[in-house]
């Protein structure tokens, strides 16, 4: 799983993937800092099993703390996108190549206002323009891909009698978009969209063909970062009202910079997506330290409950692409062949079925599969049942 940071230069994105990634990299106030898409691992949080067996983890990839267990997946910034990034202005042809395998975006809106679209300093824009016109970038990417080839395309596709469906998803196979993604858009946009009769489309309905299609496979979440400023929650308020297909999160990208690092550092005691931290100790803090931290708790984590950081995160990987995690373990003894207990913990699509389950731990695991067994209710289950977000699962094979 890949997902990709998205949005206009200079909105703080190479903030909010530091603060996700803790990854060491550039985070400047002009455009264009970021050039070669930098790529980290970022975590979604769920509530580890090891509590319910009266055990303690030992995480192979991740971590886990208090009882909450960190799973890892890949996180990609890349470069700013412009205004007309799809005819290859500002590094436009270059971004959008460098997101062709992302499965979905977060795309990073400057809620301040003091950064447009160019990512150039100003004074009173409106970060609804951004979301605006990045949704038509990417829109006309998806249109262009399919415009190179459209005429000959069609007709083929008519004379041929091909399978259309099939056509289409071969034409976009490097962005992940397939057969079935395909069939579900054209059913959504109705009769008018005739599949055997693909030459008499016109521009407009190319267009949104291509723009349902980039929606379903490319799905996004809107982060409203630099919540903590002068005109943010006005300019938030006036966004989700504007863009209501879209989940917007507030967000301090800064902020959870902040506490991680404070963190790591051994100043505060402090778990990402919290709505607290602790300060081990006070007399240790500078004046600019103790502002600062007076600062996130009073403005950001006791209005909105934490930064957003986190919560993005999750939404993203859980909510937008609709994935669960599930432990592979033992019944009789949770730990592997080492002694390392509950050492994984794999995110894999919801409806997946033990038979997935078991191919996703190893080939020999599927070809193989006999029965699963449920690690909570002991009971054997086939290969056809569906797993839950976080169960634990045994695989027995012959």
């Amino acid at each position: 799983m890949l997902i990709g940071l998205v949005g206009a230069p200079n909105v703080g994105k190479s903030t909010f993937f530091k603060a996700a990634t803790l990854a060491d990299i550039l985070i400047a106030n002009y455009p264009f800092a970021t050039i070669k898409p930098n790529r980290g691992v970022a975590y979604v949080r769920i509530d580890c099993i090891d509590k319910e067996f009266k055990v303690k983890c030992a995480p192979r990839e991740g971590y886990c703390v208090n009882g909450q267990r960190f799973v890892p997946f890949e996180l990609m910034d890349v470069a700013g996108l412009v205004p007309d990034a799809s005819k290859g202005k500002g590094l436009g042809n270059q971004f959008l190549d460098d997101l062709r395998q992302a499965d979905a975006f977060i795309q990073i809106v400057d809620l301040s206002g003091e950064t447009n679209e160019e990512g150039k300093a100003v004074e009173d824009y409106y970060p609804g323009k951004s979301i605006a016109f990045l949704e038509k970038e990417i829109d006309l990417w998806y249109v262009g891909i399919l415009k190179k080839v459209w005429h000959v395309f069609a007709r083929t596709a008519e004379m041929q009698k091909q399978n259309f469906a099939q056509a289409v998803a071969k034409q976009f196979s490097g962005l992940k978009v397939t057969e079935d993604d395909v069939k579900k858009v054209l059913l959504k946009l109705g009769q008018e969209y005739n599949s055997e009769k693909p030459t008499k489309w016109s521009d407009e309905q190319l267009f949104e063909f291509a723009s349902q299609l980039r929606k379903l496979t490319k799905p996004m979440v809107i982060v409203g970062n630099k919540i903590d400023t002068l005109r943010a929650r006005e300019n938030f308020d006036k966004i989700a009202g504007e863009f209501p297909d879209y989940n917007i999160i507030p967000c301090s990208a800064e902020s959870e910079l902040a506490l991680r690092e404070a963190a790591k550092a051994g100043i505060i005691d402090y778990i990402p997506g919290d709505n607290y931290f602790k300060v081990k100790d006070e007399s240790k803090l500078s004046d600019k330290q103790n502002k600062a931290l007076k600062f996130i708790k009073e403005k950001i984590l006791d209005v909105y409950g934490s930064t957003g950081v986190q919560k993005v995160l999750d939404y993203a990987v859980f909510d937008m692409l609709n994935y669960i995690a599930v432990f592979p373990a033992g019944v009789k003894k949770l730990a592997d062949s080492k002694g390392n207990i509950l050492p994984d913990c794999f995110l894999i699509p919801r409806g997946s079925t033990a038979l997935d389950f078991a191919y996703k731990l190893h080939t020999d695991f599927g070809k193989n599969f006999v029965k699963a067994i449920d690690v909570r209710t002991k009971l054997a289950v086939g290969k056809e049942h569906k797993l839950k977000h976080r169960d634990g699962i045994e695989i027995l094979t012959r």
